[in-house]
């Protein structure tokens, strides 16, 4: 059987390899780095591997750690889980619930929520997880997830948030007074493109259109990759070249003119966000008040 103090150990390292940072991991288990970087290497001595590369500046995984990382956090997160439902004897929402989602899903659905939550749930904590990387939720210890129904992992619960998306490629006049504007897709190979990647991976997205009744993608290219669509807007509004955004994202400009809606016929929209977590036979009283308000402020939100 496992010693306690090695779950404790186990823990310490989940929560560095996680934050790829010992201080805010020792900020996140309430204890000092130096404490923590000491318990780190006692695991490693006990293993005879070492799990961690160190250097002033930064901290990442060796193989070794990669793989018992992989192990382990399905375990931690159940244990973790298991103390939670202990401490929520009598159905009280409390302890902490970590939640991973997309930048533009956390503006939509969980800001909203945020003051009702603190107000009505003093004893929950919250921890919230905001960027566009797509992560195991399990294997990354989280309870829950807010991401687009095409990144959902099998066997999960997925409950639909909000309307449909419709993402459109657009451009600033300045742009097409210059280049000219695409008639049909296929055109978009001639044109300079701001591409799009999900952080994390190496290849750029395909933009997608529809026609007779089906799916096709589109791999453009251009001066400009970025993961952020913020940067895409931007250089889109300055005349670097043709975005693809979500039509609500561009409103705006479309409305003063900054920017010019393309291809529309061939933009239709698709099924948006979804709240997600694995398939339990009970779930916490913590967790399960977070889905809640999240689900009625995505079902207001389809409704407006």
């Amino acid at each position: 059987m496992i010693h306690p103090s090695e779950f404790g150990a186990l823990r310490a390292f989940a929560a560095v390899a996680e934050q790829r940072s010992f201080s805010r991991a020792a900020q996140q288990l309430g204890v000092s780095a130096s404490a923590l970087s000491q318990i780190v290497r006692g695991l490693e001595e006990r293993l005879s591997i070492r799990l961690l590369n160190r250097t002033t500046r930064s901290v990442s995984l060796t193989e070794g750690g990669s793989a018992l990382l992989v192990e382990v956090a399905p375990a931690i997160a159940s244990l973790s889980g298991a103390l939670d439902r202990a401490r929520n004897a009598g159905n009280r929402p409390a302890g902490r619930v970590r939640l991973h989602c997309f930048h533009a899903a956390a503006d939509s659905f969980v800001v909203p929520v945020l003051p009702a939550l603190a107000r009505d749930y003093p004893e929950i904590t919250l921890d919230l997880t905001i960027d566009d990387t797509v992560v195991d939720i399990v294997a990354g210890g989280y309870d829950a997830g807010i991401r687009i129904g095409e990144v959902i992992e099998r066997d999960m619960v997925a409950i639909r948030l909000g309307g449909e998306i419709r993402q459109l490629a657009v451009a600033s006049p300045a742009y097409l007074a210059e280049r000219g504007a695409p008639r049909i897709p296929k055109d978009l190979l001639d044109h300079r493109c701001i591409r799009w990647r999900w952080p994390g991976n190496e290849s750029t997205y395909a933009w997608e259109f529809f026609e007779e009744g089906r799916w096709f993608s589109v791999a453009v290219d251009g001066p400009l990759i970025t993961s952020s669509r913020a940067v895409m807007l931007d250089a889109a509004l300055a005349g670097v070249g043709i975005a693809f955004l979500k039509e609500e994202s561009v409103a705006d400009a479309f409305a003063d003119g900054r920017l010019i809606p393309l291809l529309a016929d061939w933009s239709v929209p698709f099924p948006g966000y979804y709240l997600c977590y694995p398939q339990q036979r009970q779930m916490a009283p913590a967790l399960r008040a977070v889905v809640d308000a999240i689900t009625s402020s995505g079902k207001s939100n389809s409704e407006n």
